[in-house]
This record gives C-alpha cells, structure tokens and sequence, in this order.
C-alpha cells in the first residue's frame, strides 16, 4: 500500500513573565517548531538530530533566543536542555478517540496561529490522525506544531498531547485521502523517562534578564 509522508506582562524594567510554549527550533539544516512542557523541551528533529539548536521563545515582552545542544529522547523525539526557565504547558497521557476535539497550534513570522480539528482514524493507520489544515499545508517549518486538549474548554488549561510530524497520503482503489500525522504520548512518554534522569541535568539558571 503506497504512502507519502511530507515532511503574562512584566511589572517593571529586567523582569519577565512566561507566555506561550510554543517554541521556534532553529538549526543548521533550517527551522521547525516545538512545545515546552513540564518535562522540558520536546520536538522532532526533523532539521537535525544533533548538534546545536537556537530555542527562541516568546515571553510577555518578546522573544528570547537561547543555544543549546540537541539531544535525542528515542522514538524520533528531541530535547535540549535550557538554562533559563521557559513557558511551558503540562502533557496528557490520556488516549485520545476518534471525533475528539483537538486545538493545534503553531507559529508563523513570530505570531501564532491556532485551529480546531476533530482525531480521525484509518482503518490502514496506527496512531493519531488528523485533517490537514492550510497552515501546515507545504509549510515544514511547522512540523512540531503542538496538538492540544482543553480542560473544560479553556485553552489557558490546555494539556499536549502530540506534535505534528508530517502529511499522510494513502492511495486505494477508492482514491487517495491525506491526513496530518501526529506523534502522540506513545512516543512523547520518553521524555518523562529521559527527564527523570536527574544525574544528567542541572538545576535552571535564573539570570536577572528572565524570570
């Protein structure tokens, strides 16, 4: 069966407050995105799996640029451990159904975009599945795009549960159907483990620039 898989605002003067957790991955090999989460810094590699990286995440006040060196989680997922304190958002183990909703959100020219879209399965298909969306579409600076459930519908609660990894284009006698592809919990879970490695991680570098 033939397939295509494509690619808070600062009271005073030094002092900022977090923001958003979607982040802009830059590398040699180009730019993709990732999401912060409460087990540090997760995305795809899809530029490079190793290496330096540039992080660049938006704060009330603008964007903050750090390097960093990649390093690599299993299951074609990516870390980079920072020395400031990012926005971050909690993950979701919870499996998701078909017909759930969905919020996806990613970041183009240092603005962010956000779309709801509904899990669709595939008989043919393991995994998340999802309709693909115009802002993805020929976009693969925006693989990594963070997919989001909203506790009680409030998108100040939303927990991650998978980032964008590509389109899916399968073929049959029917015709074709595509799809976003999605790299959910059952590869996201790593990096809880590769955190929890305290022995390899150093405490959070609190400078007067960023808190």
């Amino acid at each position: 069966m033939p397939f295509l898989l494509l690619p808070l605002a600062a009271g005073c003067t030094g002092v900022r407050t977090l923001a958003d957790p979607t982040l802009v991955i830059q590398t040699p090999g180009g730019s993709e995105l990732g999401v912060s989460t409460d087990y540090g810094v997760a995305f795809l590699g899809r530029t490079a799996q190793s290496g330096s990286v540039r992080i660049t995440a938006w704060f009330g006040d603008g964007p903050q640029t750090e390097s960093s060196a990649i390093e690599p989680v299993g299951s074609g997922v990516y870390t980079a451990e920072m020395e400031i304190r990012l926005p971050e958002v909690p993950m979701s183990f919870e499996a998701l159904r078909p017909g759930n909703e969905v919020l996806v959100v990613g970041r183009k020219g240092g603005g962010l975009w956000r779309r709801s879209a509904q899990v669709r399965t595939d008989p043919r298909v393991d995994g998340i599945l999802l309709p693909v969306l115009r802002e993805i579409e020929g976009a693969p600076d925006q693989v990594g795009a963070g997919v989001f459930v909203l506790v009680g519908g409030d998108e100040d609660r939303k927990r991650l549960v998978g980032l964008v990894s590509g389109i899916l284009t399968l073929n049959d006698a029917a015709g074709s159907k595509r799809y976003l592809t999605v790299v959910g919990l059952q590869d996201l879970w790593r990096l809880v483990a590769h955190r929890r490695e305290l022995g390899r991680r150093q405490r959070p570098v609190y400078r007067e620039d960023v808190r």
